[in-house]
């Protein structure tokens, strides 16, 4: 019989498993865990295009019993139940073979195996072959000349060669060496003393399990013919069990598997949920601009145009194209403009690839645009506009007027996606695919600067950047009003955006000399560790080989191992696991110590060299607006905020970093804002006390949680008292605390059981506010940020705890994030309207750091402080430490 038709058999219940042990810590912003559906899905996006099945059919396990358990009900009984995280997941991996077109079979009483059987055996003599998709070599009992497996993970194809060859039997006969051998996996239990080899061995010999008990009395060894005479019965009932099934009732017609293309826009849409973003793209719709009227603008007199349209209109976006990402070096090859809906303009003034067109002189259109970009009136809207600002000072622009950032306002209305670039705001919102810059300046090592793009090619890529940033405008901005963000982002979040533009504009010094020094310190650190470690050790390894490091303290020093690496191959050294060990033996805190000096030399004193700007020769750090869920900015190149503060090395750090000749470092940083906001929320009356009295409020805790008197606190019991402090703030669990304090987690709910008895109003507070986030799903800040709570619910423990907690620390630490951000824009308006020289210079955490002529050192810190302690008015006063020095260190 031909057979030029092949159906596939995708053993769907297997690589559920598969995928949820091979890919581990895996979610999406909302906490959702996707590791299960991820690896599932890349097996099926590399299943459909190595491929391109006409015929296939997913199969799955059924809830509940099989027959099998009716045979033997200890059959798989040694099995815990599936892990929660796991079972979350199956509804949405159906969901990606729905999207992919593919139909499902589960049948109640059965396995996903033995579906495969039947319908293998019906698709054979309905005259397809078949390939059986699975990783599981319970299947090669099925092989034959017209049935094959493929595990597409492994690459491995089994036919009956490949069988013979691996399991040294026919295909037949490993139905009846498995049931010699058992499987202890579903508690199937074969004869004792009989393992895979031993069983092979025997059914080599006698061929089949009728022919050996036939002759069983032939075997001479007297413990292996005593175990299989006894368990004879035992071998014939496992047989049964391991035998799948190839007669399951189904009702089916193989030509309904069919397969058609796959739902690009479902699979599109559930990668966007996900967040399975390179994925994604995978399925994304062919860009289409046939209703998009994008036109270059190469005249004067056409800017000119433009300019006039532009000063009158209440809104328009407009995007920069330039050579680099780093604004501050970035120089413009093109500037897009859009009034109108699927409308935009597009003026190249830098492209320099060989035969370009003429282009009009950057500078005249500047000149002529500046009126536009200086309006007061019109609402200028861009995406990520701190870079095009920046961009555009550079270049003598000013903006004016009313700003609207769509990176902004996407990240306010959901601040804990993964990113939010115009193509991923438009994906989610338009459900539009943007040309991507590879498309049109290449990628890898083949990518052209865009001034060396055709600007026939640039024309479409720039113009959608500013239609699709005014498009989003007018869908974000009555959506910020209905979701109470609109206060927040017009007295917040915009007017801090040409204050963070200052800062990273004016920059920071940084001593030269101070950062060699500290390198060539570091370096001779960390040669004497190593020789210390080598002889501790008692052999030269490579310290940075987690491999060699697990080797020398597990098996050379014998220390208890901790947990293993995610692939379960090796030894997991990291951080918790050394400073565990640690208390055991002084290696793995010198391991420790050396890490830390190791990543502060290389991101720290050698790194920094090469972010300083040859420009203007200080350091230009990078300020985010979109980065952390609860609404604080973080820095990057360098990132200034894991300097640590409290070790001598952080401190030699921050001592690089200098202020101009005659100026100062003025640092002025809120003192425990998060717990005063504690205080505030909670109306708890010894915490306001506490604050009012300017006690301090961890020993005023230990006195009330340890029930001691003042003069019997030591340094170790306030620690205790602190930790407690802030681990109520962050909504830390006894477990949590446990692990801060190295106590039992008993302890720790005995401390925190003392904590509540005594701060009430906190407890209250803590129930108030998951009640009314479990309504709400949601909790927000005193100045209006949001979070979207989703897993409030959730029946996974870790997800609905890690909401709760969420409910209580967002609103604290979100709003000291709103109230250091309201400080900072006051001060930048403050030191205007006073003539002060000083500048705001670094935002780090709850500190400000300002440089400062000598003569205005003190005025301008009084002014720090009245504003920071009075910018918004709290049931318990804010209290900030002011500092000045000749270095950051020293002005802390």
């Amino acid at each position: 019989m031909a057979r030029d038709k092949t159906l596939y058999l995708i053993d769907g219940t297997a690589y559920i498993h598969r995928g949820y042990h091979a890919v581990r810590s895996l979610s999406n912003s909302k906490g959702f865990p996707t590791n299960a559906i991820f690896s599932f899905t890349r097996m099926m996006i590399k299943f459909m295009k190595e491929q391109s099945p006409e015929y296939a059919v997913v199969l799955f396990d059924a809830k509940g019993p099989t027959f099998r358990h009716e045979i033997d009900e200890s059959y798989k009984a040694n099995r815990s139940a599936m892990p929660e995280d796991m079972a979350m997941q199956i509804p949405c991996i159906k969901q990606v073979v729905e999207a992919f077109n593919l139909a499902m079979f589960e049948k109640q009483g059965y396995e996903a195996d033995d579906l495969i059987g039947t319908l293998a055996h019906e698709a054979v003599n309905a005259g397809y072959s078949v390939v059986i998709v699975s990783g599981d070599k319970d299947f090669a009992q099925l092989v034959s000349d017209q049935i094959i497996i493929w595990d597409p993970m492994k690459e491995i194809r089994l036919d009956e060669t490949a069988v013979k060859e691996r399991f040294k039997l026919a295909p037949g006969q490993i139905i009846d060496a498995m049931a010699l051998a058992g499987d202890s996996a579903d508690n199937i239990k074969g004869v004792p003393g009989i393992g895979e080899k031993t069983a092979i061995s025997l059914i080599q010999q006698f061929g089949t399990l009728d022919a050996l008990y036939d002759q069983v009395d032939t075997i001479t060894k007297k413990k292996q013919h005593e175990n299989l005479v006894t368990y004879k019965d035992q071998a014939y009932l496992s047989k049964k069990l391991v035998t799948i099934a190839t007669d399951v009732p189904l009702s089916y017609d193989v030509a309904a598997f069919e397969v058609p293309q796959p739902d690009s826009e479902a699979l599109y849409a559930l990668f966007s949920e996900l967040e399975f973003f390179a994925l994604q793209k995978e399925f994304a719709a062919k860009t289409d601009l046939s209703d998009k009227t994008y036109t270059p603008v190469f005249s004067m007199d056409e800017v000119e145009t433009l300019a006039r349209r532009l000063e009158t209109a209440d809104v328009f976006a407009f995007d920069t194209e330039t050579t680099s990402i780093d604004p501050m070096q970035a120089k413009l090859v093109g500037l897009s403009f859009s009034l109108t809906e699927n409308e935009a303009f597009y003026i190249p003034v830098g492209h320099t690839y060989e035969d370009a067109p003429e282009q009009p002189d950057v500078h005249k259109v500047l000149d002529c645009l500046k009126a536009a970009f200086a309006s007061k009136t019109s609402l200028k809207v861009a995406q990520n506009i701190k870079y095009d600002w920046h961009v555009l000072s550079r270049y003598g622009i000013s903006i004016g007027g009313p700003i609207f950032d769509t990176m902004v306002a996407a990240y306010l209305l959901n601040p804990t996606q993964r990113g939010y670039g115009l193509d991923r705001i438009a994906s989610d919102y338009l459900g539009h695919t943007m040309i991507t810059y590879g498309e049109v300046a290449g990628t890898g090592k083949s990518q052209v600067c865009f001034s060396q793009v055709s600007i026939d090619d640039a024309v479409p890529y720039a113009c959608e950047d500013a239609d699709i940033a005014f498009c989003i405008y007018h869908l974000l901005e009555p959506k910020m009003k209905s979701a109470g963000l609109a206060d927040l982002f017009a007295d917040i979040e915009m007017p801090l955006l040409p204050v963070l533009m200052k800062m990273e504009t004016w920059g920071i010094k940084v001593d030269k000399d101070a950062l060699q020094s500290l390198s060539k310190m570091f370096e001779a650190q960390l040669e004497q560790l190593e020789k210390e470690i080598y002889a501790m050790a008692g052999e030269e390894f490579n310290i940075n080989s987690p491999q060699q490091l697990g080797r020398i303290l597990f098996e050379k020093l014998g220390l208890p191992t901790q947990k293993k690496t995610k692939k379960k191959t090796g030894y997991s050294t990291d951080a918790d696991v050394l400073a565990a060990l640690s208390e055991k033996h002084e290696l793995p805190a010198l391991i420790l110590r050396s890490r830390t000096l190791s990543k502060l030399k290389s991101t720290y004193a050698d790194a920094l060299f090469d972010l300083i700007n040859p420009e203007t020769g200080r350091i230009h750090t990078s300020f985010n607006q979109t980065a952390t869920a609860t609404g604080r900015l973080s820095s990057t190149d360098p990132n200034l905020q894991n300097i640590p503060i409290r070790t001598e090395e952080g401190r030699e750090i921050r001592r690089a970093f200098i202020p101009e000749d005659g100026m100062m470092f003025i640092s002025a940083d809120y003192s425990q804002v998060e717990l005063r906001l504690l205080a505030h929320y909670s109306s708890d009356s010894i915490l306001i006390e506490a604050f009012e009295n300017d006690e301090d409020i961890h020993s005023r805790t230990a006195a009330e949680v340890f029930q001691v008197f003042p003069e019997m606190i030591t340094d170790d019991v306030r620690r205790q008292a602190k930790a407690i402090n802030f681990g109520i703030a962050y909504g830390m669990s006894p477990y949590g605390l446990s692990k801060e304090l190295g106590i039992s987690q008993k302890m720790a709910k005995n401390y925190i059981d003392g904590f509540f008895a005594r701060y009430s109003g906190v407890k209250q507070f803590i129930d108030k506010t998951i009640a009314t986030a479990r309504e709400t799903k949601m909790t927000k800040t005193l100045l209006g940020r949001i979070r979207h709570l989703p897993d409030i619910d959730s029946k996974n423990a870790n997800m609905r705890n890690f909401a709760e907690r969420t409910a209580i620390n967002t609103p604290i630490q979100g709003t000291a994030a709103d109230i250091i951000k309201l400080a900072m824009i006051q001060m930048d308006k403050a030191l205007a309207e006073k003539g002060l020289s000083a500048r705001m210079l670094l935002s780090v955490h709850d500190e400000m750091v300002f440089e400062c002529p000598g003569a205005e050192v003190n005025d301008t810190a009084e002014l720090v402080r009245t504003i920071m302690e009075t910018v918004y008015p709290l049931k318990v006063p804010l209290k900030v430490n002011v500092q000045q020095g000749a270095s950051w260190a020293d002005a802390h």
